[in-house]
C-alpha cells in the first residue's frame, strides 16, 4: 500500500493526460509536468475573485466592512451543489451576523476558506466580472479563460434547451459557443437575483450534464496559478493595503494554532467537481523558506475523486515539510 502522500504523487505521474503540476521551492522549479495544459479549475478561481476584493477594498472602492442582507447571499445558494459548504460557512459566523446581515469581509474569507458558491456569485457581481476578468490581465495572465457566474451555469441547460434531457441536452451545451454560454449565466444571474422561485428547479443535473458544466468552469494552467501564488508569497508584489486584505482572506490556515508555530505565511484555494481536484498554495516557513504549489487533475472516476481527496492534505503537508519528499517528487516527474 501506498501511504497517502505518494498517492498523489503516483497519479500524477501515471496519468500525464489528466494531470498538471508545478512546484517552486526558493524560486527554482523543483518539478513540473504539462504545466502549459489548460484544465478547468473549479473553485481554484476563486483566487482571482480574493485579489480582486482586496484591489478594491484597499483603494476604497468597496468597503469590506458593509453589511449585506443574508437573504441577498440566499438568492444565489443552490442546495446540494457545494458540499454544504454555504451553510457551514453560516455556521461558523453565527457570532458575527447582526440584524441577518454580515461583512463583505466576511463573504469574502467564506468564498476562500469554506468555498461557498453563492458568496463567490454575490462578489462576482458586487465587483464586476469586467474588474475581475481586467485583474487577469494586471496579474500577466496570459493562459485562462473568461471568469463567468459558477451558480448560474447550472442553469444553462434549464434555461436555453427546456425540452431537451441527457444525451440530447449534453450535444446542445457541448455545442454552444463560449460567448453565447457566458451570456446565458449573465442572464441567469439577473433571473436569480429577482425570482427567488428561479432556482428552486435546476433541471438535469445529472452527472452527464455535471461533466459538461465541470469542463465549461474557467480554466488555466498550473504554470499562471503558481506565478499567482509566486506574487502574493514575495509579499512585494502587491501593494502593502492591497497585501493586507489579501492575508485577511487568503491566510486562513494561519488560524490553526499547530501552522503558526512553523509557517510565518501560508495561503490556499482548492477545487473539486465530481470530476476535477485543483489546488493553489504557497507558504512562507519560520526559517524563510518559500514554496509554491498548483497541481490540477481532471477526468476522475468517483473512486479515483475520493481516493486523491483523502491523500491530498498529506502530500501537500510533505512538499513543505520535508526534503526528502520533495526530492522525490522532483526525481518522479523530473527524471
Amino acid at each position: 500500500m501506498f501511504r497517502p502522500d505518494e498517492k498523489v504523487l503516483r497519479f500524477i505521474k501515471k496519468n500525464p493526460d489528466r494531470a498538471a503540476i508545478k512546484l517552486v521551492r526558493n524560486d527554482t522549479v523543483l518539478a513540473e509536468r504539462n504545466p502549459y495544459k489548460m484544465m478547468p479549475l473549479a473553485s481554484t478561481v476563486k483566487i482571482i475573485v480574493a485579489i480582486e476584493y482586496a484591489a478594491q477594498a484597499a483603494r476604497g472602492q468597496i468597503d469590506s466592512d458593509e453589511r449585506v442582507s443574508l437573504a441577498e447571499l440566499e438568492k444565489f445558494y443552490v442546495p446540494n451543489t457545494d458540499g454544504g459548504a454555504h451553510p457551514a460557512w453560516l455556521e461558523s459566523v453565527a457570532d458575527k451576523i447582526q440584524d441577518h446581515q454580515i461583512t463583505i469581509r466576511e463573504i469574502a474569507k467564506g468564498m476562500i476558506s469554506y468555498s461557498s458558491n453563492a458568496n463567490t456569485e454575490w462578489l462576482c457581481e458586487k465587483l464586476g466580472l469586467d474588474n475581475i476578468n481586467a485583474r487577469l490581465d494586471s496579474l500577466d495572465v496570459k493562459r485562462h479563460t473568461k471568469i463567468h457566474y459558477l451558480v448560474s451555469a447550472l442553469f444553462v441547460g434549464k434555461e436555453k434547451f427546456p425540452h431537451l434531457h441527457g444525451k440530447a441536452l449534453e450535444t446542445a451545451l457541448r455545442a454552444m459557443p463560449e460567448e453565447a454560454y457566458i451570456q446565458a449565466t449573465v442572464e441567469i444571474h439577473a433571473k436569480l437575483k429577482q425570482d427567488t422561485s428561479y432556482k428552486k428547479k435546476v433541471g438535469d443535473l445529472s452527472l452527464r450534464i455535471q461533466k459538461v458544466w465541470s469542463d465549461r468552469l474557467p480554466r488555466s494552467t498550473v504554470a499562471e496559478y503558481v506565478g499567482i501564488m509566486r506574487k502574493i508569497n514575495s509579499r512585494t508584489y502587491f501593494d502593502a493595503h492591497t497585501q493586507h486584505y489579501l492575508d485577511d482572506v487568503m491566510e486562513y490556515p494561519l488560524k490553526n494554532p499547530a501552522n503558526q508555530r512553523w509557517l510565518a505565511h501560508a495561503g490556499m484555494k482548492g477545487g473539486s467537481t465530481a470530476f476535477v481536484l485543483t489546488k493553489a498554495l504557497y507558504a512562507t516557513d519560520k526559517k524563510g523558506n518559500k514554496t509554491e504549489l498548483a497541481y490540477f487533475i481532471n477526468d476522475l472516476s468517483f473512486l479515483e475523486n475520493l481516493y486523491l481527496q483523502m491523500s491530498m492534505n498529506q502530500f501537500e503537508l510533505k512538499i513543505l515539510t520535508s526534503p526528502s519528499f520533495r526530492e522525490k517528487v522532483r526525481k518522479s516527474l523530473m527524471e
